[in-house]
């Protein structure tokens, strides 16, 4: 049975977690079909969004503590960067769909997505420091939506929260009730859709690169960047779209 599902319909790729039992943690099994499925996602012209989400009432309980515990070493590990770090570096836009509890590991999950949104019924933590660890790996996602104070008390203290604090933690964006979710989601999908491939591409290049740059930088790349766009082939026939108030062509 795999352990990680998925399903492609009109340029939307669902991928949902599926370990159920192991209450989606991430194992080396899941993590490498996490993987091979996500470089496939990017691969795929035809993929335009892709939505992770889960089965059960655990989103992502992070690392198999059993497995972790284990002499026998898997076949192959993945990398944080290889999972954590591939969403700020796709083209694609994501979109975590997060129908179930959120704790450790999986916390680097939700907040790697572009954008989150959780049922108001899951809960959130960082509870590493509960069995002797920290919250190492995935601080490198979640320490730059935080503020300092934030970070402290939610890392430290290790308990768990509900989900509209971790909206205001800044690490999902919205929490909805449980019979909302599909429509909150396939709003912020059918947005995105709206949006050019290389346009929403490059967009996420502006939200991951410029905070790292000084301003001299930021303006020249972004210039640069601004002027390839409006010379782009997309760019011509959106405008043209716009322009005879018709649809452009990258609508499914």
């Amino acid at each position: 049975m795999a352990l990680v599902e998925t399903s492609l319909v009109e340029g939307v790729m669902t991928v949902t977690l599926a370990d159920v039992d192991n209450r989606n943690t991430l194992s080396a099994g899941l993590t490498v079909e996490l993987v091979e499925v996500l470089d496939a996602a990017d691969a795929d012209p035809d993929v335009r969004v892709v939505v992770l989400t889960n089965r059960g009432r655990v989103f992502c309980a992070g690392a198999d503590l059993s497995e972790r515990s284990s002499d026998d070493a898997p076949s192959r590990v993945v990398s944080p960067l290889e999972l954590f770090g591939r969403f700020r570096n796709s083209p694609k836009p994501y979109v975590g769909r997060i129908a179930g509890h959120c704790v450790a590991g999986g916390m680097g999950l939700a907040a790697a997505m572009d954008i989150s949104v959780a049922t108001d019924e899951a809960r959130f933590g960082f509870t590493e420091v509960r069995i002797g660890v920290a919250p190492a790996m995935i601080s490198v996602i979640c320490l730059p939506k935080m503020r300092p104070a934030d970070a402290n008390e939610v890392f430290l203290r290790g308990s768990r929260f509900p989900a509209a604090r971790a909206v205001e933690l800044g690490l999902i964006n919205r929490a909805v009730p449980a019979a909302d979710l599909d429509s909150a989601v396939d709003e912020v999908v059918s947005d995105l859709l709206m949006g050019g491939p290389e346009a929403l591409a490059a967009t996420k290049q502006l939200t991951s690169r410029v905070p790292d740059m000084t301003t001299d930088e930021a303006f020249g790349w972004t210039a640069r960047l601004s002027a390839d766009l409006f010379a782009s082939d997309e760019a011509a026939e959106g405008m043209a779209a716009f322009l005879e108030k018709r649809s452009p062509p990258w609508l499914p």
